[in-house]
């Protein structure tokens, strides 16, 4: 009996955030997108429970907000890392060979087209259409930081530096 009160305990801890963004949108059905994003602002990815909690707070099925998570590129349903890359693959970007920072990132964190969270959730690395600052190309920006004339080494060498301050905060 302990042991479920414990599991419900958490539950409700780890909901309340959720809660407050439902409560603060009225459980309006008509502010799904605008709840989606502030509760994966929160949890960093929109989980099928938590898919299914939201549409059974706002009363609609779970198909139809499984179906907006889906349908807009925003949107994860797989976990992210504290540290979100993401790489320019646009023309300019393409050209001068970003490809070749993204398999360096790919090398060092372990990971592949497939695999794209580190397992300690650090880092989570994606492939972008644009991000606006060709003139800079190549172009990485982690989290909302930007880093122009990116090259394989100086995409190491940042996150190297995130790492070491990572666990000098531990």
């Amino acid at each position: 009996m302990q042991e479920t009160m414990e599991t419900t305990q958490a539950m409700v801890k780890h909901l309340a955030a959720v809660n407050k963004i439902l409560e603060k949108y009225d459980y309006s059905e008509s502010k799904l997108i605008p709840i989606l994003q502030e509760v994966q602002a929160v949890y960093k990815y929109l989980s099928k429970d938590m898919i299914s909690y939201v549409a059974t707070s706002i009363g609609v099925p779970p198909s139809r907000v499984y179906g907006v998570a889906t349908f807009y590129a925003h949107f994860s349903m797989q976990p992210k890392g504290k540290y979100i890359i993401k790489l320019c693959d646009g023309t300019a970007c393409h050209v001068k060979k970003s490809h070749g920072i993204l398999n360096a990132l790919y090398e060092k964190l372990k990971l592949s087209g497939d695999k794209r969270t580190s397992d300690d959730q650090l880092f989570t690395i994606e492939t972008v259409s644009c991000l606006g600052a060709c003139g800079l190309a190549p172009v990485m920006v982690v989290n909302e930081e930007v880093y122009g004339q990116c090259t394989p080494d100086k995409a190491i060498e940042i996150v190297d530096r995130i790492i070491a301050e990572e666990k000098a905060a531990n």
